[in-house]
């Protein structure tokens, strides 16, 4: 044997080469690995990530020389991951610790440590920090072809824009969090809109997009919040059956044709995708579902952001959209529906008449709409709960939290008949006309046909099986017992926190004191009788295991109430108790005055502790009948464990009904929650049907009149019957007399139509709109070297090419962000081609006056426009009423006084103004002077 065989080798300590080697593994991951009851960080991804999330850094000394080290207890997790994942946009390996068996182990590894799990923005399930009113989508796009170069005005060419419309893009997306998985086929052009409206936290690309520059496939998905990530599709040939084992059913065979290859490719990404990043965690999709642009009313990108659908233009907040003002409903997934309706109305009379016939009901049947929202409010999240026991993390509170909801499943099935039976009852008494303002009940009939309660009653209430079985969940699960559990383990927690606090937690890290460090914490709470403290919560007759095991723990406990006794008698004090900790195992402790004497009396007894008034001491009786108790108790455990896995397994059983009923309840909400809005702001059903006009009489606003109305201030309602008589209407009027908001108003009750609410108006009469678009305001976009003008343009270029006889459209203000001629020959082309080439319904908003005498020859045009009024004192107030005409007055000079400029610079303008429109003759005011003259008159103005 050489010396060099004799120096023993140099290494890491395992759980700092396990944690290496997953790093090694994953590089593009934060790894998080489990040691006892904390995470840990070490290497050099501590100084990296450490100070991002304030966490502080410490060394750990090996042979190899110190390694950087931070961590965090395991019951901060969540916390953390939110920092790395939602706000730092990393992806994080969980690294698992795994106790190895006797026969497994090697050196002094008592743990193996693989990563369980990869939380990626999009593949989030159970965490806490999950947004609970929004969907969590994970996308993947597939482009059916090369990505077209963008540069220049070659980047506009009409090939270009061919080109993509014509490339086939295949979408997919999945919620994780609840089960949801689409899938639809589009082209490049309408990408954008798509993933805007989608919303996903990330998207998934083929790795062989990678090497493309990172700022056009931004710009090929529109831009957003999310983040990119890439992978590479499976290597073998793929189709929809294959999806079947990641699936709670297999799609049926007639629906696997009418998915296209694009659309399959995009789908088996994304759940290779999931497969990866979950590794051995299960889950079970709903199948999936297929969208397509002819089902819903298209909103480009740009116009759920003008219109502030899901957020508000100036601040992206949530408060001041319109989802924040039509949201009454009572549960976390039926808000998630209501946002999804709204960003992509139906196309469907019938079903948008359905949900209108359910609003209407809840509407006019308050004592209905009260007791199914006392329900709802009862209910869990189930669709995201039922998430938790496919993955295998279905506590004892989720049981209970199902089976409640369970109970509200069976009690609304019981209202909705009992609602349906009277009404019919009512409908054969009352008269013809009162008859035909009566909903047909049909919808309700149709609700309450699709709760399946043929299967989940059982989970809640009757027998689940054989004798032998746990009885249902509610009388299986004690739920005091289980409340009481929760307070002795946040008591808990709180020890374990004084303890790191007093000790820090780089003191251990080291596998073979693991098992201390995890004790510690519980044992220092054992100075009184540890029995009294376990707490089953499961009820004994749950099942004749548990039963036999209880039954066999209270003998012993009785046994040892014997001992205690006997001994206390033989050492004639009442101080003795029979003890347990960890550290000890079971022992005696008295209290007497003369303690060694006292111990003289057992001969069989060990001191293990003494002093001048007590003593600790072991004794083999007491030894014994520990491990009894002990083997009895962990009996109980396991036989608890069983009866829980059983129930876990009935609940899989049951999770396609489940599902469907919760998207039952889910509907129900959104109805009441309409109703609820239509009966505080006064809002009326729309009647949709087949023509492409508009009737609207005395519409509003959604959130202005709410705000108005929270301000104690009216609103001035406004009619349009744009489409029959005149597909356009050309509006005037002066700055901030409400010529936007009337644009915006129109937009919204169209959509609430189609989303099947009622509207803030007096009546309305709506032709199905399949696409909105909205041109309202515009930023610069220097990011892409794109001026305000460029940006406007853009987006009226979208427009024109886009919009068909049956889209609305509003634009505000189109050329305003060049010189008035350039301005005016724009909005002039525009309206061109809006109303002879694409025929739509429009809202034209304009201060280029000029625009109203260019298109006079327009055989359906109308003008129309809003003004101020003015008293002999010089106050003026707006006049927000439509009318018909032109105003050439847009009152620049009040506004600005409004906003607090000098009175010398107003002063000045005004001279300016008056000049120009002297030398001019009214042409500045019509818009239709040189920019030369401009210039000369405001010079000589000022001058």
């Amino acid at each position: 044997m050489t010396e060099s065989d004799k120096t023993p080798t140099k290494a890491y300590p395992p759980v700092l080469q396990q944690h290496l080697n997953n790093v090694r593994k994953f590089k593009d991951c934060v790894v998080l690995t489990r040691v006892g009851n904390f995470y840990e960080m070490y290497f050099d991804q501590v100084k990296q990530y450490a100070p991002l999330v304030n966490l502080k850094i410490g060394k750990k000394a090996t042979t190899l020389g110190d390694v950087s080290m931070a961590g965090f207890q395991h019951s901060q997790l969540d916390r953390y991951l939110k920092m790395f994942v939602q706000d730092l946009g990393k992806q994080v390996a969980i690294s698992e610790q795994i106790r190895l068996p006797e026969s497994g182990r090697t050196g002094a590894a008592l743990y193996d440590r693989k990563v369980a799990r990869v939380i990626t923005p999009g593949t989030l399930i159970d965490e806490s920090f999950v947004d609970p009113y929004e969907n969590n989508y994970l996308l993947a796009v597939h482009v059916d072809g090369a990505l077209p170069v963008e540069q220049g005005t070659e980047g506009r060419s009409a090939a270009h824009e061919r080109y993509k419309r014509t490339t086939k893009v295949g979408l997919s997306w999945v919620d994780l969090s609840g089960g949801d998985f689409f899938t639809q086929i589009s082209d490049l052009a309408t990408l954008p809109s798509l993933v805007a409206r989608i919303g996903p936290r990330e998207v998934v690309l083929d790795s062989s997009m990678e090497s493309v520059d990172h700022s056009q496939l931004q710009r090929t998905l529109g831009n957003g919040l999310h983040s990119i990530c890439f992978h590479s599709p499976p290597n073998s040939a793929v189709s929809v059956r294959d999806w079947t084992s990641m699936l709670d059913r297999a799609v049926a065979e007639e629906d696997i044709q009418s998915f296209v290859t694009v659309e399959v490719t995009a789908g088996s990404l994304v759940l290779a995708y999931i497969a990866e990043k979950l590794h051995d965690t299960r889950i079970k999709l709903l199948p999936p579902v297929r969208k397509s642009d002819e089902e819903y009313m298209s909103i480009d990108k740009q116009s759920l952001r003008g219109l502030e659908i899901r957020t508000t233009l100036r601040d992206s907040t949530f408060k001041g959209s319109l989802l924040h003002v039509v949201r009454h409903t009572v549960t976390k997934s039926g808000a998630r529906l209501l946002s999804q309706r709204l960003v992509a109305p139906s196309m469907s009379l019938s079903v948008i008449n359905s949900r209108l016939d359910l609003v209407q009901e809840m509407l006019s049947q308050d004592a209905l709409r009260e007791d199914i929202i006392a329900l709802l409010r009862r209910t869990a999240d189930t669709l995201r709960l039922l998430q938790r026991f496919v993955i295998g993390k279905g506590s004892p509170d989720d049981l209970l939290d199902l089976a409640r909801t369970v109970d509200v499943m069976t009690r609304l099935t019981e209202v909705l008949h009992e609602h349906i039976l009277a009404n019919e009852d009512r409908v054969s008494r009352v008269s013809v006309f009162e008859t035909a303002q009566l909903v047909d009940l049909a919808c309700l009939w149709e609700v309450l046909g699709r709760l399946d309660l043929d299967g989940p009653p059982g989970l809640a209430k009757q027998m689940l099986g054989p004798a032998d079985m746990a009885k249902g969940i509610q009388e299986a699960i004690d739920e005091e017992s289980l409340n009481r559990q929760h307070v002795a383990e946040t008591e808990d927690e709180l020890a374990e926190d004084e303890m790191v606090d007093q000790e820090g937690y780089f003191a251990v890290s080291e596998d073979i004191v693991l098992e201390k460090r995890s004790s510690k914490a519980k044992s220092t709470s054992a100075s009184s009788d540890v029995f009294a403290n376990d707490i089953w919560i499961v009820r004994k007759k749950a099942s004749r295991g548990l039963q036999r095991a209880h039954d066999d723990l209270s003998e012993a406990m009785q046994a040892k109430e014997k001992l205690e006794q006997s001994l206390r008698g033989q050492l004639r004090t009442e101080s003795l108790t029979l003890k347990w900790n960890s550290q000890n195992r079971h022992f005696c402790h008295v209290k007497s005055k003369n303690a060694e004497g006292t111990l003289a009396k057992l001969p069989q007894a060990h001191a293990i502790a003494s002093s001048k008034s007590t003593v600790t001491f072991t004794l083999p009786e007491w030894t014994q009948l520990g491990a009894r108790l002990d083997s009895n108790k962990l009996r109980i455990r396991e036989e608890e464990e069983r009866v829980l896995d059983r129930l876990r397994g009935r609940v899989i059983e049951n999770l396609m009904k489940l599902r469907r009923n919760a998207a039952v309840l889910d509907e129900l909400d959104v109805a009441c929650s309409s109703a609820t809005l239509a009966k505080e702001r006064n809002l009326v059903r729309p009647i949709l049907n087949e023509s492409t006009s508009h009737q609207i009489v005395g519409g509003r606003h959604p959130t202005v009149d709410v705000g108005l109305t929270e301000q104690g201030r009216p609103f001035t309602a406004n009619d349009c019957a744009v489409g029959d008589g005149a597909k356009t209407y050309l509006i005037t009027g002066p700055n901030m007399g409400g010529k936007s908001t009337y644009l915006r108003q129109n937009a919204l009750i169209t959509i609430l139509a189609q989303t099947g609410c009622f509207v803030p108006a007096d009546y309305a009469e709506i032709g199905l709109v399949d696409k909105i678009f909205s041109r309202i305001g515009s930023a610069d976009d220097l990011y892409q070297d794109q001026s305000t003008f460029m940006v406007e343009m853009l987006e009226t270029a979208e427009i024109l090419k886009q919009a068909t006889p049956r889209s609305f459209v509003i634009m505000d203000e189109v050329g305003r962000g060049t010189t008035p001629q350039d301005g005016i020959a724009v909005g002039y082309a525009a309206l061109h081609h809006l109303q002879y080439v694409n025929r739509c319904r429009t809202l034209f908003a304009t201060h280029f006056h000029a625009l109203a005498d260019m298109t006079r020859d327009f055989e359906e045009l109308e003008c129309y426009c809003t003004d101020v009024t003015e008293d002999g004192s010089g106050s003026w107030a707006y006049v927000h009423k439509l009318r018909e005409g032109v105003n050439r007055t847009s009152h620049a000079l009040k506004v600005a006084r409004l906003a607090g400029l000098p009175e010398s610079s107003i002063e000045v303008a005004g001279e300016v103004l008056a000049d120009l429109q002297r030398r001019s003759g009214g042409a500045m005011l019509r818009g239709d002077a040189s920019a030369e003259s401009v210039s000369r008159h405001v010079q000589a103005a000022v001058g």
